[in-house]
């Protein structure tokens, strides 16, 4: 079943607005003999304009690690990231500079992302500034409060000479989102935007990315460890799993029939109001390993039920599955039906 909240659109047939190939992250120790932690391994995957692709894992398991290298954020390992049909992971600052207006970035914490000395109206106008963009003080101010009003902050006028903790938690996530809206983008990179804020108000930021993406058909690489959360806002669920995606589809697909043992221990313990639901939920056992030490094969072996049902198959542990090519991909030597 499809979650009737809100609903999903039509995946675009133009080309990506935003290709990322074979995408590794490493960050090293500080201390002498010890491996680096090898926090993206290998990830790949294209978002269609006005597309909403999430990215779901545990904590840990590198969605954070992705969207910072798209941003530019963090230095790559190896692989390519292509904004617009441009190679931008290997590009000077300076480069980046008037390519980043097209890549917005909203942060998980409202209360730590907006600067408590700016008025709202400073916030939203500054990267007007950073880019040259409406420098005219008329034009300016118009663009701001069209911004704050698209956030669905009102009156804007009023919200504006406001400072950010004259304002809710709801409010400020907003404030930023208007932020990264002002300069108009192709692309936002959404780090888990509601999970700070009460579930109250969840819906409301929800509905405003939505929005966002039927109204001006801005992409969205939507970060978020709640599977259930992806499932009503995202048109496609890639899920990850120490450092790589494991299985990739549209969401309703995914959902209803997933195809990789993590996946489907994931579903399982989605919260759903029927009698005895409880009792099909899949609780993994042990730790994520870490990431300085991949275990050999299927990196998620160690914990895979189904490994232990089939009776500990050689290929599994010996194999390193790759994410096959179809619509609904899974990275698995024994897919589930």
């Amino acid at each position: 079943m499809t979650p009737e909240l809100f609903a999903p659109a039509e995946r675009g047939t133009d080309a990506p607005v935003l290709q990322v190939k074979d995408l590794r992250v490493a960050y090293a120790s500080r201390r002498k003999n010890v491996r680096p932690v090898l926090a993206v391994d290998g990830v790949s995957f294209d978002l269609a304009r006005g597309e909403i692709l999430a990215l779901v894992g545990e904590s840990g398991c590198g969605k954070t690690s992705i969207a910072h290298a798209v941003m530019r954020l963090v230095e790559t390992s190896g692989g390519s990231i292509e904004f617009r049909g441009q190679d931008i992971t290997a590009l000077s600052h300076r480069t980046m500079r008037p390519i980043r207006a097209g890549i917005q970035m909203v942060f998980q914490d409202p209360y730590e992302s907006l600067d408590p000395r700016q008025t709202v109206f400073d916030l939203v106008a500054e990267p007007l500034d950073i880019h040259g963009r409406a420098t005219d003080k008329g034009e300016r101010r118009r663009v701001v409060l069209a911004a704050l009003s698209a956030a669905g902050l009102h009156p804007a006028a009023e919200i504006a000479r406001r400072h950010p903790h004259h304002l809710s938690g709801g409010q400020r996530q907003r404030v930023a989102i208007a932020a990264a809206m002002v300069l108009e983008p192709d692309v936002i990179v959404a780090d888990e935007p509601a999970s700070m804020l009460d579930v109250s108000l969840r819906a409301g930021i929800l509905r405003l990315m939505l929005d966002l993406r039927d109204q001006r058909q801005v992409s969205c690489l939507f970060i978020t460890h709640d599977l259930s959360l992806a499932w009503v806002v995202a048109d496609r669920i890639a899920v990850v799993y120490l450092g790589r995606i494991v299985e990739i589809g549209p969401s309703a697909d995914v959902i209803a029939n997933p195809k990789h043992p993590y996946t489907k221990a994931l579903v399982s313990v989605i919260p759903v109001p029927e009698a005895g639901a409880a009792a099909d939920q899949i609780v993994l056992v042990g730790e994520t390993p870490s990431a300085r030490n991949v275990p050999s094969g299927c990196r998620f072996h160690p914990r895979c039920w189904r490994f232990e049902a089939m009776g500990r198959p050689e290929s599994c542990g010996d194999l390193d599955p790759s994410l096959d090519v179809a619509a609904h991909a899974v990275a698995c030597h024994f897919p589930l039906d």
